[in-house]
C-alpha cells in the first residue's frame, strides 16, 4: 500500500482518486475549494454532458488537440466504459442529439455525487481548502507536497489534476502549471478554446438571443481559403456568436489567430439556391400585396426578418409581387452566404476548456506518468489535450484520470 496524493477534486482528479484507492492505496485529495467538482457542477448549463456515445473513429476525430496521445488511455477506459461506470454508480443516463450523454436527471451535481460515492466506497480522504504550493522531490522522484500554510505531507506519488485556466472562479487558475514547470516540465502556450467569438458587424447585436438549430458555417481567411467548416447549432449574442458549432470552430480560429477571419453562414443548408428561390416565390405568391419587410415571417425567425430585409437592399415597403428576379436572387445569395468578420474571442473566463498545457511528449501515454520525475502523474486538462464540444473533454478527463489512478 502506498500513500498517493491527488491535487484537484475535479473530474479527472476524482476519477483518479477513486481508481487508485480501489487498487488498495491510501489516497489523499488536496482541493483548494470548499467542495469537490466545482467546475463539473456548472458544465453544460448545469446538466453536464459527461461523455459521447459515438464510435471510436468519431471519438478520435473530435479530439484535435493531441488526440493520438490518448489512444492508450481511451483504449483502457473508453467513452463506453465511462457510461458503464456511472451506471454502476447508480446514475441513470440518457443519450441526446449527436450522441451527447447526460444524466437522466439533468443535474450535474448527480455526476459529482456519483464520483464522490466511488471515492467514499474506497475510503479516499479529502482535504478541502488545502492549496498545494509545491510538489516535493528527492533524487528525481516525488517525495510529497507542501501546502500553502507550510504543512508538508510525505507521499509515494502525486497525480496533478488541477485543470487549465478557464473558469478561474472554479479554482482553475494555473497552479498546476506553475508547480510542474518548476520541476522541469514544458508548458505549451495556453489559449482559450471552445470560446464565443467576437464579430465586427453591428447588425449581429440586433439578433441577441437568437438560436439557429441547423446552420452550416464556414470560416475563411482573407484570400477565401477555408479554415474550418461544420454544421450544427449556433446563437447570436450582444458581442458576436456562440453555440456548439461556433465553440468547436473557435479552437481552430484562435490557433489561426483571429486576424482577417470571416464567417459565412448558410441558413438553409438543406436547400439549393434554386430550391430556396422556389420557396421564396411560393411565399410571395401567397400574399402578393404584402410589403417585402413583412413577407419573410414564414421563412425566418422574427428577430432575423428586419436584419435580412435591411441587408438585402430591397426597399422594405415594396410589395412582394414587385420584387424583381435579380432582387430575389440577391436575397437567396444573402441567406446562403450571410457573412461577418471575426475580430477576436471572449476571455478564459468564458472558455469551456484550455488549449495548451503540459507537453505530452514528456508524459507516458500508457500510464500518464511524467518521463522526467518518477511518481509524478497527470490527468485531465492540465495536459496539452483538448477536444470539441459534445462531451469529449470530460471523456478525456475521466479516461486519463482512470489511467493515472490505475497506473500509480
Amino acid at each position: 500500500m502506498k500513500d498517493i496524493g491527488v491535487v484537484g477534486a475535479g473530474a479527472s482528479g476524482l476519477m483518479a482518486a477513486g481508481r487508485a484507492a480501489e487498487r488498495g492505496h491510501r489516497v489523499f485529495v488536496f482541493e483548494k475549494n470548499k467542495i469537490a467538482g466545482k467546475k463539473i457542477r456548472i458544465t453544460g448549463n448545469g446538466r453536464c454532458n459527461l461523455t459521447n456515445a459515438c464510435d471510436w473513429d468519431t471519438l478520435i476525430s473530435n479530439i484535435p488537440g493531441n488526440g493520438k496521445f490518448l489512444y492508450s488511455s481511451l483504449s483502457l477506459f473508453s467513452n463506453k466504459d465511462i457510461m458503464d461506470f456511472f451506471i454502476k454508480m447508480g446514475l441513470d443516463l440518457k443519450i441526446e442529439r449527436d450522441n451527447r450523454v447526460f444524466p437522466k436527471s439533468d443535474r450535474a451535481r448527480d455526476v459529482v455525487d456519483a464520483l464522490l460515492k466511488y471515492a467514499s466506497m474506497h475510503n479516499v480522504r479529502f482535504l478541502f481548502e488545502s492549496r498545494v504550493e509545491e510538489i516535493l522531490t528527492k533524487n528525481g522522484c516525488v517525495s510529497g507536497v507542501r501546502l500553502s500554510d507550510g504543512t508538508e505531507k510525505s507521499l509515494d506519488a502525486v497525480i496533478v489534476a488541477t485543470g487549465g485556466v478557464t473558469y478561474p472562479g472554479t479554482g482553475s487558475t494555473g497552479d498546476g502549471h506553475s508547480m510542474v514547470r518548476k520541476l522541469g516540465h514544458t508548458i505549451t502556450p495556453l489559449r482559450p478554446s471552445l470560446v464565443p467569438l467576437l464579430v465586427k458587424e453591428s447588425w449581429v447585436r440586433k439578433l441577441q438571443g437568437l438560436s439557429l438549430k441547423d446552420v452550416s458555417v464556414e470560416f475563411l481567411d482573407r484570400k477565401g481559403s477555408r479554415i474550418y467548416n461544420a454544421r450544427g447549432e449556433m446563437m447570436f449574442t450582444h458581442f458576436g456568436v456562440t453555440g456548439p458549432v461556433i465553440l468547436s470552430a473557435s479552437r481552430h480560429i484562435l490557433e489561426y489567430g483571429c486576424r482577417d477571419v470571416f464567417l459565412r453562414m448558410d441558413l438553409f443548408p438543406d436547400l439549393t439556391e434554386e430550391g430556396l428561390d422556389i420557396r421564396i416565390q411560393n411565399d410571395f405568391q401567397e400574399n402578393p400585396r404584402k410589403m417585402f419587410k413583412n413577407s419573410l415571417n414564414k421563412l425566418l425567425p422574427s428577430l432575423l426578418v428586419p436584419v435580412i430585409a435591411e441587408l438585402s437592399g430591397i426597399l422594405p415597403e415594396k410589395s412582394a409581387n414587385q420584387v424583381t428576379r435579380n432582387e430575389r436572387q440577391r436575397l437567396v445569395n444573402l441567406l446562403k452566404n450571410l457573412k461577418c468578420e471575426i475580430t477576436g474571442s471572449r476571455s478564459f473566463n468564458e472558455a469551456v476548456v484550455t488549449a495548451g498545457g503540459v507537453c505530452v511528449k514528456e508524459i507516458n501515454p500508457r500510464t500518464m506518468e511524467s518521463k522526467l520525475i518518477k511518481g509524478l502523474y497527470f490527468a485531465g486538462e492540465i495536459m496539452d489535450v483538448d477536444a470539441y464540444t459534445g462531451g469529449f473533454n470530460l471523456t478525456i478527463a475521466f479516461s486519463t484520470g482512470y489511467v493515472a489512478g490505475n497506473s500509480v
